[in-house]
């Protein structure tokens, strides 16, 4: 740890400010809780080229301008954002409250953590289209952008085969390209590759073709891939070009559960922290939330995932009602003790409501 100058302390610390970080800490704020939320900055939110199926919110918006107004809107209700890495974090020794996390720049103290580290897309070699103009990774954000277009999936393994007859649900040209490496996909996915109009081209790609506005047009290949069984558009003459509209990139996650790990959190078999059904942990006193829990990559999902969360810190730290044992030794609530939310929090409700209202 740093110098003790260096440290900030909090109710609730939640590190990463993706859209689930961002709403566990949205939600205990609003409840009254000294947070702050501890974010690197990026992350595969703010890589998004548009905003997908999340009422309220135009397709038009990107990643960053959705990122920023959950924190402009965190702002204002009081939550402090650090720009930060936090490194390295350990629970509370004997008679602590606090758990220590450890930054690049500073270090911080709470009362409860929330981990929302997600993961990181594992990439294939380049040459690549643009990430979000030809090259994607949620087939579920992104499958509606290429109705009746030419797609495809990369990847050697059983979820590349999975997705690529997913996606014979949108279009009938679709291409499975293994770019070279040995096919790791079971006699069952072999089976349904032979029994769905999937073209499956094992050379590997050695360029990228796009447009005026960036978006992919086609990819080129090393050896000849022939015409597309299925597809009435023209080709190139020497058959080493074929047009696309995008794909998706299927090569696994990594992920960020090093911190979780230090804490002792249970760790599935993939890598995803073991969570219950509102983010708690293994270890009282940190819940995780988003991609780097199981379940669907997707932004309701982790809004969601972020409010139980939130909702759960609150019940753990709220002050009232005082439960009978506490009752017993600290007496009845007296005036002076209520509300039991912290000062600054409070004037800064009171400003915001007043502002609202003029």
């Amino acid at each position: 740890m740093s110098d003790e100058t260096d440290l900030h302390e909090y109710e609730v610390v939640v590190v990463g400010g993706g859209p689930a970080g961002m709403t566990a800490a949205l939600y205990s704020t609003r409840l009254g809780h000294q947070t702050a939320v501890v974010s690197r900055g990026g992350g595969r939110a703010a890589m998004m080229q548009e905003v997908h199926n999340l009422l309220g919110v135009r397709e038009e918006t990107n990643g960053m301008e959705f990122l920023q107004i959950g924190q402009e809107q965190l702002e204002a209700y009081g939550c402090d954002s650090h720009r930060d890495m936090v490194t390295s974090c350990s629970r509370p020794e004997d008679g602590e409250k606090q758990f220590r996390l450890s930054g690049n720049s500073a270090d911080y103290a709470a009362e409860m953590v929330v981990l929302a580290t997600g993961f990181n897309d594992v990439r294939p070699d380049p040459p690549l289209p643009r990430t979000g103009r030809g090259l994607h990774y949620c087939l579920h954000c992104d499958a509606h952008m290429f109705v009746d277009e030419p797609v495809y999936v990369m990847g050697h393994g059983e979820s590349a085969v999975h997705v690529a007859a997913i996606m014979l649900n949108f279009t009938d040209e679709v291409d499975l390209l293994t770019r070279g490496k040995e096919p790791e996909w079971s006699d069952e996915s072999a089976a349904v590759l032979e029994n769905h109009p999937i073209d499956v081209i094992h050379a590997d790609v050695t360029g990228v073709q796009n447009g005026e506005d960036g978006w992919l047009q086609a990819l080129e290949f090393e050896d000849s891939v022939g015409q597309r069984p299925t597809s009435s558009r023209t080709e190139s003459g020497d058959g080493k070009t074929r047009e696309y509209k995008g794909g998706f990139a299927m090569y696994g996650a990594e992920y960020n559960n090093g911190l979780a790990r230090e804490l002792g959190c249970a760790i599935n078999d993939d890598g995803t922290i073991e969570v219950g059904d509102h983010g708690e942990t293994s270890v009282d006193g940190v819940y995780a939330v988003g991609d780097c829990t199981p379940g669907h990559n997707q932004i309701p999902v982790a809004l969601g995932q972020g409010a139980k969360a939130g909702i759960d810190v609150h019940f753990e730290l709220r002050d009232f009602p005082r439960e009978p044992e506490r009752l017993d030794n600290l007496g009845p609530v007296r005036d002076e003790e209520v509300p039991g939310i912290p000062d600054e929090l409070l004037e800064q409700a009171v400003d915001f409501h007043t502002y609202e209202r003029q």
